[in-house]
């Protein structure tokens, strides 16, 4: 399998793994939100029963995403375009700009993910390395 016929066939088990639902997500009705897509799913070779999963977050000018947790997944933010407020836990809320990154250890509550811009647009890459039965990766607060 070449390059190209393996980046489809991660994405595609990308899409399965998160179902219809999420494969292409938005939320809010007045489209405020984050429109999360994924980016490709793959086995961690070297450390069996834990596959890596990737997803591209695009936030509009203002957009947020509401508080939320993501199980027993590592998880590194990769901020690919503008500029992202992020607050994990009781840590500060801090301002990552394109190039830079965090990391969520498992169980960690994302309090705040936002574009911290008004009137630019941002785009994240979030990975998360999680268990191989572990497809609820993202798990919204309750309101």
């Amino acid at each position: 399998m070449n390059f190209v016929e393996t980046v489809l066939a991660s994405t595609a088990a990308a899409c399965i793994a998160f179902g219809a639902s999420h494969a292409a997500h938005a939320h809010g009705i007045d489209g405020s939100h984050e429109h999360i897509s994924p980016a490709f799913q793959t086995a961690i070779a070297n450390v069996p029963g834990k596959t890596m999963t990737a997803v591209v977050v695009d936030y509009k000018p203002g957009g947020v995403s509401p508080p939320h947790r993501h199980g027993q997944a590592f998880v590194v933010g990769y901020v690919l375009q503008g500029e992202i407020r992020s607050k994990v836990d009781d840590g500060e809320a801090r301002v990552y700009h394109a190039g830079e990154s965090w990391t969520e250890t498992p169980g960690a509550h994302h309090l705040i993910s936002e574009n911290a811009s008004k009137t630019k647009p941002a785009k994240l890459l979030a990975i998360f390395v999680a268990d191989d039965n572990d497809k609820d990766l993202v798990m919204w607060d309750k309101k």
